[in-house]
């Protein structure tokens, strides 16, 4: 496999896990002398319109015989109908960050088409590309046949010099990098800070603020709600060198996903060395070693404040778990590294 396309719907350049993959995926293979072709594709996904499933169809009529077709696993409601038609011209490879049908905040409806759509499209696929082993126990599940399943951890940007983190006077700095939507859990967390009493503390989010208006509203009303004023600041997007100097200066990670594929935060969250209250949601617990974070069962609000005290009030704690996220993010495997195992996975499946 020498080059492929990759399929992804809409800008590549978009701040969230998923996109962030996709680009720093492209970029490391074509600096391993790799062509990679980059479509993105028109339209709505993933509850594809007409516009995304004409997209699909024409990028893959568009491709040579024998070409191989890299399909982000966001755009498959776009491709069944071209993917049933290429299934043995092309050979499709399908990289899925989490099932679609895991989406926290889908009705059961909605969850339900999804899991019947994944379950239709992955088992024809020749390769299927997971981030973690959760996620391809999740695809094994669907009927993927294991031997067509590829396990391919993602790479890490790591700091120059991450440094070692010790315990600040003053507010303790918490950072938290997601999209705002249901499954990041941002209401659980607004909820967890109101229970810490009189500890100082001082919140930045980083995320978009835009996917997802009505969650983005109810943040809004929870923090409006908050005993005083609260020390949260909803920062929006973030380019990579602003979100470089929010983790330089923070003491501390907080996310309350409900379900995470892998969660590339986390890893980035460790390489600067910062100690982590998370969640056991999906692949974190793969991810987050128990000497680097406190891990709490999601949606529990009173477990997720809980850790947070108990890192705020034990210096001798926040130092062990500080110096445990720093050797975890030493040993994570840079863009290069990430990309090459993913490329060495693809093309043992496909020959």
């Amino acid at each position: 496999m020498r080059d492929f396309t990759l399929l992804v719907p809409g800008p590549i350049d978009q701040l969230t896990g998923g996109y962030l993959y996709a680009r720093h995926l492209v970029d490391a293979v074509r600096a391993q002398g790799v062509t990679v072709a980059v479509r993105e594709l028109a339209g709505r996904f993933p509850d594809a319109d007409a516009q995304a499933r004409e997209a699909c169809a024409a990028a893959m009529a568009a491709m040579p015989d024998g070409a191989v077709a890299v399909i982000d696993g966001l755009a498959l409601g776009g491709c069944e109908a071209a993917m049933a038609r290429e299934a043995t011209r092309l050979r499709l490879i399908v990289l899925v960050h989490h099932p679609l049908a895991e989406e926290t905040g889908l009705a059961p409806a909605e969850a339900l088409r999804f899991a019947a759509l994944e379950a239709r499209l992955l088992p024809l696929a020749a390769c299927v590309m997971c981030p973690s082993a959760r996620t391809v126990e999740a695809v094994a599940a669907y009927g993927v046949a294991r031997s067509r399943i590829g396990l391919a951890l993602p790479g890490t940007m790591k700091p120059a010099q991450p440094g070692t983190r010790r315990r600040t006077t003053g507010p303790m700095r918490l950072l938290s990098v997601a999209t705002v939507t249901p499954r990041k859990g941002h209401l659980v967390l607004i909820e967890a800070l109101k229970r810490l009493g009189a500890r100082e503390w001082r919140l930045d989010i980083i995320g978009s603020l835009s996917r997802d208006p009505d969650t983005v509203a109810a943040v809004r009303r929870a923090l409006e709600t908050h005993d005083k004023t609260p020390p949260v600041r909803l920062l929006g997007e973030r380019p990579q060198g602003d979100l470089a100097e929010a983790y330089a200066a923070a003491d501390l990670f907080v996310l309350a996903s409900y379900h995470e594929g892998y969660g590339m935060v986390f890893a980035e969250a460790m390489a600067w060395g910062l100690p982590i209250v998370a969640t056991t949601g999906g692949a974190i617990p793969e991810t987050v070693p128990a000497s680097a974070g406190i891990l709490v069962p999601p949606g529990d609000a009173g477990a997720l404040a809980e850790a947070l005290a108990r890192v705020m009030d034990d210096a001798a704690l926040y130092e062990r778990l500080a110096a445990g996220a720093a050797e975890a993010g030493a040993r994570l495997a840079g863009w290069d590294e990430a990309a090459a195992r993913w490329l060495e996975g693809a093309r043992r499946i496909l020959a």
